[in-house]
Parts: structure tokens; sequence; C-alpha cells
């Protein structure tokens, strides 16, 4: 623990943010790290809680309880607060692969457990986590790790995104020869073209890609297993295949007018994006000047929201179906659960200052989109929805009678999440999908239908978050060098 008496005596300093008017100028990192100093003390208040949920990495009535990836929270707060970085640093990755990526876009299901939660604000953990680690580059500390043997075997790793990485970083310090197929131009997946730079700046992410090619892992792009390089031929080079693919398959909104210019995927968007900030090329699709409308919140929500303040939109409106969450925890959504809460992120903030109003509209549905005489979206047909009163057979809400209103609308980008991997990649390898199109694989062994073929990631779990993801490249890795371990 930190300080005995820590929590009592301060109170939670968390990161700061630039001002929403000034970072919506540029495409930098938004958060402002505080001092060392103040950290130490924040690390302070970690308590001697007997039981530390923060690191229990469980599912409770469906919802995250603590750090799936089994941070030792408590040991390095404790570091911190004695000022020994460096150890915090080792402790820090003996669990997490990436933690300059989780101490920059993970929700933190770590300080929803916290105990001190329960009726105070919880230990700033994120903030002390993504300070360690950028602490570690900066200090040199952080340096190549070559595998100590070479077991001869071959480990092919489909897709480079946060569950990818994991697991080639794993089997690669195991010994094995592990080669990471990318489809995109770029390696690092939803970390290089999903998240937005100013929420993980793409240096990072190539600072660690970098070290992990200086450690032995070999990355190819322009790889599409399934498109321009067949399974068999997978399947023939390598002893072992680890799939990581993500679920990239959109989920669509399927009402009258999809088909009109203007309707795009957030994630085409926000892929062009980032694609045209790395490159510094012509942005395909912007908001410069245009009515926006996003539809789904969440992260991606967000992201979207962000992202067309900076190309500067004329306005912009977040459309939720979902009402409002609480302020305060629900009675059915107690401690240690994920909190279940009304929280403003970046974005929103963003458009508030810029526009004055919070852009989020919530129980609302969208009916239809309406268009020009060129076929060019001039705006949506919405109505309010009451969750209290079910459609059988239809949805559980009813529209609100006399609510219609139209939304003036030039650009609208689906944030509505995603229903799986690409089955191209399915079909071909021949494995066993879910009813949400999912690989079919457990949690004791990530095996798919297929020996030797383990799946893990968002193909696999479904959409979830990055620490997720790199828990199950982890954990995959460690089942997949069993297997290898008995073929030899």
């Amino acid at each position: 623990m930190g300080k005995p008496t820590g929590f009592l005596e301060f109170d939670r300093v968390d990161n700061g943010k630039r001002d929403p008017l000034e970072r919506v100028g540029d495409w930098n990192e938004f958060l402002v790290q505080i001092g060392d100093q103040d950290l130490q003390t924040q690390g302070s208040r970690c308590m001697d809680c007997g039981i530390p949920f923060c690191h229990t990495g469980q599912l409770i009535g469906n919802l995250a309880t603590g750090c799936p990836v089994n941070n030792l929270i408590p040991e390095w707060n404790h570091l911190v607060y004695q000022g020994k970085w460096r150890e915090a640093l080792d402790r820090l990755h003996l669990t997490n692969n990436f933690p300059e990526f989780t101490g920059r876009v993970c929700p933190a299901p770590c300080e929803g457990s916290c105990v001190l939660g329960i009726n105070e604000s919880p230990v700033t953990i994120k903030s002390i986590e993504r300070t360690i680690v950028d602490r570690g580059f900066e200090n040199g500390w952080i340096v190549p790790r070559m595998p100590r043997e070479q077991s001869g075997q071959t480990v092919a790793v489909i897709g480079s995104g946060p569950a990818g990485l994991a697991a080639a970083d794993m089997l690669n310090q195991a010994g094995h020869r592990v080669t990471v197929f990318e489809r995109d131009d770029q390696i690092g997946g939803l970390l290089m073209y999903g998240i937005p730079n100013m929420k993980l700046d793409k240096s990072i992410v190539q600072r660690r890609l970098d070290l992990l090619e200086k450690e032995g892992i070999e990355f190819q792009t322009g790889v599409n297993v399934g498109d321009n390089l067949s399974a068999d031929e997978v399947k023939n080079k390598f002893d072992a295949i680890v799939i990581c693919v993500g679920a990239t398959k959109p989920r669509d909104l399927k009402i009258p007018g999809r088909s009109l210019n203007g309707i795009h995927f957030a994630m085409d968007y926000l892929r062009g994006s980032t694609s045209s900030l790395l490159k510094g090329e012509a942005v395909e699709i912007s908001a410069e000047g245009k009515n926006v409308v996003v539809i789904g919140g969440g992260d991606t929500g967000t992201d979207c929201v962000g992202t067309a303040i900076r190309q500067g939109c004329k306005s912009v409106v977040n459309l939720e179906i979902v009402t409002r969450p609480p302020k305060e925890r629900a009675d059915s959504n107690p401690w240690p659960q994920w909190p279940l809460i009304f929280r403003t992120d970046y974005g929103h903030s963003e458009a508030a200052a810029k526009f004055g109003k919070d852009p989020r509209q919530f129980a609302m549905e969208t009916i239809e989109f309406v268009a020009d005489n060129n076929w060019n979206l001039t705006g949506l047909n919405t109505t309010q929805v009451d969750w209290s009163v079910e459609r059988p057979g239809v949805a559980p809400f009813s529209r609100v009678e006399g609510s219609e209103t139209t939304i003036p609308a030039d650009l609208v980008f689906l944030a509505l999440g995603f229903l799986g991997p690409d089955p191209m990649l399915t079909d071909q390898f021949g494995l066993e999908t879910g009813p949400r199109s999912n690989i079919l694989a457990n949690t004791n062994d990530y095996e798919t239908s297929q020996p030797g073929i383990f799946a893990a990631g968002d193909c696999r779990r479904g959409q979830s978050l990055v620490v997720w993801a790199i828990r199950e490249g982890r954990q995959a890795a460690e089942v997949c060098s069993q297997y290898l371990a008995s073929l030899a």
C-alpha cells in the first residue's frame, strides 16, 4: 500500500486537459500529464484494502470488474509513492505488454472497481500507469529484449492490433519465429488507424513497433490473408496460427435513404482521417463546413465528433438511441462493476466549447435519411423513443407519438458497433463461427475448430476494449506455446 493515511489526507487529482478551443486546432494529444511529485502523492492514496478488486479482471453480471490484464496495481502504486519508478515499470510490464496504450485509451475499469471508489473518488490509476511507462522510455529503461532461446518453430499472427501484437510479443519471447501479417499499409490495426491521433499519438505506437521489430518479430503489411495470401499457404508454411483480425464488419442502419451520398461508416471516416494526417495527403471524407450527425455513442462516436470538429465542421450532433445514463450508480449496477453513469468525453467537451452545448441527444431513433434532387444527404428524420414501453417482436422501446423532427445533415457517420471478422478469412480456414459471426474458441485454450489455429481478441469475443484484446493475445500465446511444445 501507499501511505496508510493517504486516502484520508489527499483528494484525487487526475491528468489535466488542454483547453478545448485550443486543442481542436491541432491533432496533438489532449491530455496534460501532472507532475511526478503529484503522482507520488496520488499513489499514496492506494489503500491497504485487503482484497484489491482493481486487478481482478472478472465479469460480474456481464460487466467488467477490475483490470482485464490483472495489473498489480497496488504494488506499483506503492513503488511510485516511494519514488521507485524503475521498479514500478518492471512490475507493470509483468502483466501488460503495452501500458503506453492502455494508459491513454483504456476507460480504466480498474478505477471503477477501486475500493476507495465505494464512497470517495478512486485512485488515479490510469494516470500513474501512463507516467510509469512514458518515464521508462524517456530514461532509456525500455530496450529490446532478445529471446533467450530459439525453438525453431514458426507462428503466423494474422492481424496487428493490440491482440495480435500482444500474442506476437509473448510468442517471440518464448523463442518462436513470429511473422505478423497485416492487410493495411501500416502495422498497428486499431491502434494505428482506428484511434485518432489526439487520443493516441502514432509516434507512441511506432515507438513500440520499432522495439518489437528489433526483438525479432517480422512484420508484413499489405497482406490480406484469404485474398492475396491463401489460408493454405499460411498453414503449409507455419507450425501454428493465431488469428487476431478484430471485429471489422460494421453494423449498418438499413432504413430508407441509406444509399444517399454523404453516409459513411465511422471507421472508414476515422481511418481516412488518420491516414491523411500521417501521409500529409488530402482527406477523402472531410467535415469542413458541413453539418455532421454521428449516429451511435461510445468511443467511436466520440472520436468522430472530435475529428469532425478538427476538420472544421459547421455543426455536430451525436444521436444515441439509449436513454441518458444516471449521474450515480443505479441499484442494479453495484460496485465493483463498471459504473454505467453519465460521462462527458473529450469530443463532447470540445463540441460544447465550440458550439455552446453538448452534442448528444439521447433516446433518439433515426427513421429515414432525407435527400435533395441529386441524391445528396440533406437531413435525418428522427423520433424520440420510450424504453419503458416495448414494441413486441420489433424493438425493446416504442416511438413517442408527435416527437418527430428533422435534423439538417450533410454528413452522417454510423458508429453502431461491429458484428465480427471478415467472413472471407474464416471461410478459407474452415473455422466455425457463432451467431454473431465471431470465431468459436473458448478462453481455456483459444483453439478454433481447426487444430493448431487459435483466435483471440475482438474476432473471438466480439467488439471490446484494447485492454481485453491484450489479455486475450497474451493468453492465446501461452496456449499456442503449449501446443508447439507438444509437437516438438
